[in-house]
Order: C-alpha cells, then sequence, then structure tokens
C-alpha cells in the first residue's frame, strides 16, 4: 500500500499539503496541489448561464446576478501561471484556484498583496462499497424486474403510475467515468458530459491506465440505479430525466480523488441548469469531527453556494458505521444537503451507514432508501446486471425521487422538496441519528401540503375541495366536482392509465370562486383502472376509478 506524506509548509503557509506521487517523473518533482483565494472579483466579467439555469433561479427568487457569477479577475490568473505553476480549476463560487506548484511558486503567490489564503486541496481515497454478483432471477415477469423491490419500498411506482419519471428536471450527475453501452442507458437523454480530470467532453474510459483500473465502474453502477431504464430487468426513478455527467473521481487504489473537481463541476452543472445534483462521493482523511459543523469544509461550502441558487442537493452519507470514525463525511455535513443512509430491504439500518449528528448538532442523514443489494448494471457489459452495496446506491434512489417530485411540482423550490422528503419518510415524527427522518415515500412527498410558502410570507393556502368522482366503478361515464372559494386559480385536472400515460385533460383553466362540474365519458377506452388528479399551486388530488364496460 502506497504511503500518504504530509508535510508542514514554511512559517508563511499554514496547513498540510500531499505530496502529489502520481504526477508524470521528472517533470513535476516537489510539487503540491493548493488552493489559491483572492479578494476581489472582476466586476465586468460574468459567466454566461444556461436559460435552464436562470429560469430554475427565478422560481428561487433570484433575478439578478449574484456575487458568484462574477469570474476571477484574469490579472490575477495571469501572474499566477507566469509564476510556473499549473492552474488545474478555476472557482468563481469560492474566487479560488486550485494549481499544482513548487515551495518556491507557492511561496512567492501566497506574498501577492491579492491573495488571502493558501490551503491544500484535501484528497481522500474513497472507501469502496461492497458490491456482490447479482442472482440472475428472471422469475417475476413484471416491467421493474429485479429492481421492483428498491422503487416499492419508496413508493415511487405509485408516483411512476401518475405520470411523473423525472421529465423536464434536470440532473447533475458527479462521479467516476461511465460506461453507457448497456441496453440500460439506450433511453438515456444526455445533455452535456465533461471529464474534470483529462479536461474534455468524454466521460467514458480513456486512458489505457483508466481502462486497465476500470474506473467507470462506479458511477456506471451508481446511475443506472437513478437513469436505468431496461423494462423487465432495471426501471431507475428518473429514466425520463435529462442528464449532465461530470467525471470527478479516480477510483484507482492508489489515485486520490481531488475536491476541486467536484466544486468545479458543481459550478459547471448549475450553469447549465441543473435542478438536482447528486454525488456518492465523499471526503474524511483531512478532516476532524469538529469540522463537520455545516462550514469548514470545501465541499459542503460549494454544495451551501449551490443550494442557495436554487439546486437540490442530493449526497451519500458515507460507508463509516462499521469504522471507529462512525460518523458522516463531508459534504453530507451541509445545512442545505440531503444526505442520505442506507437500509436494507426488509427497512433496517445497513451497518456501515454512516451516522449523525454533526459537530454542531444536527441530525444526519436526512433520509434513508435501499443500500444494500442494489440492482444495477454490471458495467462493461450491454446486459448483464448486478447488485451493489454502499450509501452510493441509496443516494441515487433519493436523487431520483426528488427529480420525480420536481416534475409533478415544478413550481416547487429545493428547500421546499427536502421538506416534503423529510416529513413525508417513515419515522419523520422520531428523527434520528441513524435513520434520519426515515425511508422516503415519493409519492407522499408529492403530495405534501407545505403550510407556509418560502416565497411569500402573506401566502394563504387557495381553498379547493376536489369531490369524489362517481360512480365508481363505472360504465362508460363519471362526474366531480371542484370547489373553488378563491381568486384566480389555475387548476388543471388529467386523466392517467396505469402505465402512467395521459388519457385525456378533463379541465385546465383559471377559476375564480366557483363550482365546476367535470363529465369524463370513458366509452373509447378499455376496461381497467385508472387515476384522475387534480392540481394547483399549493396542492394536489388523486383518485382511482375503475372502468367497466
Amino acid at each position: 500500500m502506497k504511503l500518504f506524506i504530509y508535510i508542514f509548509l514554511a512559517s508563511n503557509l499554514i496547513g498540510q499539503v500531499a505530496i502529489l506521487h502520481d504526477l508524470e517523473p521528472g517533470k513535476r518533482d516537489n510539487s503540491y496541489r493548493v488552493w489559491i483565494y483572492f479578494d476581489e472579483r472582476d466586476q465586468n466579467r460574468i459567466v454566461d448561464l444556461d436559460p435552464k439555469s436562470i429560469k430554475r433561479r427565478k422560481k428561487h427568487d433570484i433575478y439578478t446576478p449574484t456575487k458568484y457569477d462574477y469570474k476571477i479577475k484574469q490579472s490575477y490568473l495571469n501572474t499566477v501561471k507566469k509564476t510556473g505553476a499549473e492552474i488545474k480549476n478555476k472557482s468563481r463560487w469560492l474566487n479560488a484556484v486550485s494549481v499544482i506548484a513548487n515551495m518556491e511558486q507557492i511561496n512567492f503567490i501566497q506574498g501577492l498583496s491579492y491573495v488571502t489564503k493558501v490551503e491544500p486541496v484535501y484528497q481522500h481515497r474513497k472507501k469502496k462499497a461492497t458490491q456482490s454478483a447479482q442472482e440472475n432471477d428472471q422469475n417475476r415477469n413484471l416491467d421493474y424486474g429485479a429492481s421492483l423491490g428498491q422503487i416499492e419500498q419508496i413508493n415511487c411506482h405509485t408516483a411512476h403510475t401518475a405520470g411523473y419519471y423525472g421529465q423536464g428536471v434536470r440532473v447533475l450527475y458527479l462521479d467516476t467515468g461511465y460506461e453507457l453501452n448497456h441496453e440500460a442507458y439506450d433511453s438515456l437523454n444526455l445533455i452535456a458530459e465533461y471529464d474534470f480530470i483529462n479536461d474534455d467532453q468524454n466521460t467514458a474510459n480513456e486512458t489505457n491506465q483508466e481502462i486497465l483500473d476500470n474506473h467507470d465502474d462506479h458511477g456506471t453502477l451508481c446511475l443506472s440505479v437513478m437513469a436505468g431504464y431496461a423494462p423487465g430487468n432495471l426501471i431507475g426513478p428518473a429514466f425520463k430525466s435529462e442528464y449532465l455527467l461530470a467525471k470527478t473521481e479516480i477510483m484507482a487504489e492508489e489515485i486520490q480523488q481531488e475536491e476541486d473537481n467536484y466544486v468545479a463541476a458543481l459550478e459547471w452543472g448549475e450553469s447549465l441548469g441543473a435542478d438536482v445534483a447528486c454525488a456518492s462521493l465523499g471526503y474524511l482523511d483531512w478532516y476532524t469531527y469538529q469540522d463537520l459543523d455545516g462550514n469548514t469544509a470545501t465541499t459542503t461550502i460549494a454544495i451551501d453556494i449551490a443550494s442557495s441558487l436554487g439546486v437540490t442537493c442530493v449526497n451519500s452519507a458515507g460507508n463509516e458505521g462499521d469504522d471507529p470514525w462512525f460518523y458522516i463525511i463531508t459534504p453530507a455535513d451541509a445545512d442545505s444537503v440531503i444526505s442520505v443512509g442506507a437500509v436494507r430491504q426488509n427497512g433496517m439500518i445497513a451497518s456501515f451507514s454512516s451516522h449523525g449528528p454533526t459537530s454542531d448538532g444536527r441530525i444526519k442523514p436526512e433520509v434513508c432508501a435501499l443500500g444494500v443489494n442494489t440492482y444495477c448494471v454490471r458495467s462493461n457489459t450491454e446486459n448483464i446486471y448486478r447488485t451493489a452495496s454502499g450509501t452510493s446506491f441509496s443516494a441515487p434512489l433519493v436523487a431520483g425521487a426528488v427529480a420525480v417530485i420536481l416534475s409533478a411540482n415544478s413550481s416547487w423550490t429545493n428547500m421546499q422538496v427536502r421538506e416534503a422528503l423529510m416529513m413525508t419518510a417513515s419515522q419523520n415524527a422520531n428523527a434520528d441519528n441513524t435513520y434520519g427522518h426515515g425511508i422516503i415515500n415519493t409519492w407522499a412527498a408529492i403530495n405534501y401540503q407545505h403550510t407556509v410558502s418560502t416565497k411569500n410570507e402573506n401566502f394563504i393556502p387557495n381553498n379547493i375541495t376536489v369531490n369524489k368522482a362517481f360512480p365508481n366503478p363505472f360504465n362508460p361515464s363519471l362526474s366531480m366536482t371542484i370547489e373553488c372559494s378563491t381568486k384566480n386559480v389555475e387548476i388543471t385536472t388529467n386523466v392517467y392509465n396505469v402505465q402512467g400515460q395521459l388519457v385525456e385533460i378533463l379541465h385546465d383553466e383559471i377559476l375564480s370562486n366557483k363550482t365546476i362540474s367535470l363529465l369524463w365519458n370513458a366509452s373509447a377506452y378499455a376496461n381497467g383502472i385508472y387515476f384522475i388528479r387534480t392540481y394547483w399551486d399549493g396542492g394536489n388530488d388523486i383518485q382511482k376509478v375503475t372502468l367497466l364496460n
């Protein structure tokens, strides 16, 4: 096993820095990877935002550029480059750059008047999750195949039945590389991808060493849990979402993952309109328990910034429950993140799942999902599946549920989604530092009623009453009434079949202080179960009806 050597820099640089063993020999000996923080941003240069990012921000009442949108001053970057230091990542959020430099270069940069501090880029070898081969059981002739259990446990199949698959929601996934040749990825809606390790737009294996070490294994498996779609084998919660793939980590046993790639990927995804960010990553080796205060770790700070810009951030809690450390890892300590623990199919906590609280006393994790024998693809195959275990695999289930919830409630803010998940989870009334608020319930979260709007303190809930459809069962017509005792409320009533497909729109207009009667003549449709969903800003109603011809 390779030893990790730590040194103290000269007196003008306080902190620990890891020697970069894996740099090209003879070119970067005695080099270090550090953050360089600056005092001011360039007030004349703003990052270009994707229209979807602008739309998401407006939902969170952000209408003007924030300080995080201003780029780093080019003059600062030029001076750093002139020292011979290699700039690896630029963070406009932190107003900092990560560089590879020797001690002479670092000392010079540290002395610049506009440099506020220099810190090491913290590094950590990821603890690999336990993985087991899939027992190829094809006895159940169901569309979800062997993934049915993990979907049912979080009650996402009900949301699918109602027509919510994460459509219209853009997801940023941060992990190792992704091998997308598997059949479960045939319909993946890939918007963009970026490799923050090799600095290109290919997130699959590229170098001979990457191929040898199978660097894309972890990302390939985790993504399939959320986005896979292969009826009869594997269906993820959010198989109709849009995806941004960021390759930020290297899984080889002796290569270190870098937190600056994580920060860079978050900024990239936010600017491209990500609504949700999911990562099964964490950093621990350089931090103490006291650092788990929600304000210290670089990735934790980046999570909070992304959340402040409207991104719903999901991160695995960590696999340290069996270790002396026991607690969560960064950035799961962020106060705005949805950190995810792992449970078994019977609902019991996995022994490896990391625990709370944070050092400042907050309950962690927030919620749980299946993380033991979670069904996923087998990497480097086209149609073979397996199971895998770890909070790495419970996190994409929760992130997928977040996308489904947003597809059902597009006006909700990220904090409203977070609240709905926590307040409808299995032990929301008795949260603890093992399960958090418990196993999520996607459908209950979709139907959660927020008592207070986060956008308007004077908000008055719409007084809407949806009466039961009758008769039920029916043949061939049924009726229902909706009572609206407030002004200018947009109400939509749709009918869906059991596959979640839209069958008919019964109503879609603005109402004011009136009662309406709706009639559905289903003579043109087949016998069976249908769902009538009525929704409006602040609430919704769903009814199951049966057509018997």
